[in-house]
């Protein structure tokens, strides 16, 4: 992991995978503000004290992080899961029982408000984002892409493969936190 500077109030953790980036994360919050990234941590405040409390610091291991469990109901309805049923070989009820067979865990935040990136799922349903996005994916579509699944908080441009849809509101700024799914924490897809 190598330490760099990132302007005059914090300091970017560069690690070499997104468990490396998540122990990081682990250790590290609640004594700073950090941010997770898919192989980094942002630490926020002065560098050099950023750097010695990294320096007192000792990545845990994501299975020393006891998570908390979310249940978000889905209708699996998508408008891609007849394609995610040909690209996996697997019958769609077979790709509803993949999604809410095993839970997902929240690695990282990005690209919306509420947007969580959920690792961990079963390996059956790793596939390629749509040759061309949309143009507008409606807020609660659940999907895939690669290793990753999310679901979209707000309506927004899109380029994965929407399964499903929920009604469980993700980002809530009246919220504290206003996010409903935080890094390490477990979700749970169950049929609506």
């Amino acid at each position: 992991m190598r330490v760099l500077p990132c302007g005059d109030r914090a300091v970017l953790l560069d690690c070499g995978s997104l468990d490396e980036a998540r122990g990081w994360f682990a250790a590290l919050d609640g004594r700073a503000e950090v941010v997770l990234g898919a192989r980094t941590v942002l630490v926020r405040g002065e560098p050099a004290w950023c750097r010695d409390l990294v320096g007192a610091s000792t990545p845990r291991t994501v299975d020393d992080v006891a998570p908390a469990t979310v249940e978000i109901p889905v209708t699996y309805d998508g408008a891609d899961l007849d394609e995610v049923a040909t690209l996996t070989g697997l019958p769609v009820d077979e790709v509803v029982a993949a999604h809410t067979g095993s839970p997902w865990t929240v690695a990282f935040g990005g690209f919306a408000p509420g947007f969580s990136y959920l690792v961990g799922g079963d390996d059956r349903l790793r596939v390629p984002r749509r040759p061309s996005p949309r143009t507008s994916v409606p807020a609660g579509s659940v999907g895939l892409a690669g290793e990753f699944s999310g679901v979209y908080p707000r309506e927004s441009p899109g380029g994965w493969q929407l399964i499903g849809r929920t009604d469980v509101v993700l980002w809530d700024v009246d919220r504290r936190p206003p996010a409903l799914l935080r890094p390490g924490a477990r979700v749970r897809f169950v049929v609506a």
